[in-house]
């Protein structure tokens, strides 16, 4: 009997088969090897780059831990204590845990279970399906042959090792020290630890480390930690994985009795997706401006203009309750003005009296230098 049929799942996850990587001039200069004392032959950070641009695997499965602690005070916590339990963007601080199944372009599934219910996602050829058991519904669609898995659902969520390496690895430039630190053991595999480090002493990232898997090439595990961290502030890793191709039956999905099933397009589905970011957009606090980054890179920071009141909208109780939220921060000023400041191990947050709000995984110094410009 299928575990799926048994135990539905939750959220939608395509792990990618092989990074894309396009290295900044000098990117990949360094040549450092693994240690002498490695079972594993030696590898350069430039060769890794290599393995990890070139690898692909046929299928797997295995269980995905995120955790993180970002150091955030008590209002961070907060914020994210509302937010659905099992919802793989709750990074703020705790852990999710994932099953993933993977059988090449056109199979693929997530299972992650919350302590609110479970939602499924499975892609199984030209069918999807997703099932929420908070709501007892589920939705299915099918896609044009040959559309990719990741095409098939929207998505905009962290996502696996593999796909958190992606955007490590695509933020190379000139500004990264990239080195290896020689051998590692993740998910009883060997495995290359690439390391990336930020030359900007400005930046709150002290390093990004994968764990590449020596065999077949893909991330294991990648960490971020705080500048002089000795514990990842944020880490995706697989805790357990098999490069066994799944069985189709994994892939195969019955709706349970009395969930309601809604027949869908994907331009239907595409559309309430729009709908749910317009909603969700609308939620938040209206801008006086489009935000504006400066500077790029690790210590870019981006910089937005809040309206003077909210009161004309008739959104008093929110304005209340933003501003009782920013009392609990600190208190700082500076030539720049006075405002209060939200301080992690990997980022900060500069919201000013007159409505400026500068954020940045960079020092609060670098928000207030931003802030005075």
């Amino acid at each position: 009997m299928s575990v799926f049929r048994s135990r539905p799942a939750l959220r939608w996850l395509v792990p990618s088969a092989a990074a894309v990587v396009i290295i900044g001039g000098g990117a990949a200069a360094g040549t450092i090897v693994a240690s002498a004392d490695s079972p594993l032959p030696a590898r350069s950070a430039a060769q890794l780059l290599v393995d990890v641009q070139n690898a692909k695997v046929d299928g797997f499965s295995g269980t995905v831990v995120e955790t993180a602690d970002l150091g955030l005070p008590a209002i961070a916590g907060a914020v994210g204590n509302a937010a659905p339990s099992g919802d793989l963007t709750r990074l703020l601080g705790g852990s999710n845990t994932a099953r993933v199944w993977y059988a090449g372009e056109g199979q693929a599934r997530l299972a992650l279970v919350g302590t609110d219910g479970e939602t499924d996602m499975i892609r199984n050829g030209n069918d999807v399906w997703l099932w929420r058991s908070a709501e007892h519904s589920a939705t299915h669609l099918s896609v044009p042959a040959g559309t990719p898995d990741k095409k098939a659902v929207p998505n905009n969520m962290p996502l696996t090792p593999q796909e958190a390496a992606d955007q490590a690895l695509a933020a190379i430039t000139p500004t990264t020290k990239v080195d290896t630190t020689g051998a590692a053991k993740v998910a009883g595999r060997d495995a290359y630890e690439l390391v990336l480090s930020p030359k900007d002493t400005t930046s709150l990232v002290g390093q990004v480390r994968l764990a590449i898997d020596a065999e077949k090439h893909i991330p294991l595990r990648v960490d971020v930690y705080a500048k002089n961290a000795t514990n990842p502030a944020v880490r995706v890793a697989f805790q357990q994985i098999s490069f066994t191709t799944p069985d189709a039956q994994e892939f195969k999905f019955n709706p349970p009795p009395n969930t309601k099933v809604t027949e869908a397009s994907p331009k239907q589905l595409q559309q309430e997706h729009a709908k749910a970011l317009q909603e969700q957009q609308q939620k938040k606090p209206a801008l006086a401006a489009s935000p504006t980054v400066i500077g790029k890179g690790w210590t870019s920071i981006v910089s937005l203009k809040l309206p003077a009141s909210s009161a004309a909208s008739g959104k008093k109780d929110d304005s209340a309750q933003m501003q009782a939220a920013l009392n609990i921060l600190p208190k700082v000023s500076g030539s720049w003005g006075s405002g209060h400041l939200l301080s992690g191990s990997l980022f900060s947050a500069l919201i000013t009296d007159d409505g400026r709000v500068f954020v940045g995984a960079v020092t609060p110094a670098a928000l207030e230098a931003a802030a005075t410009k």
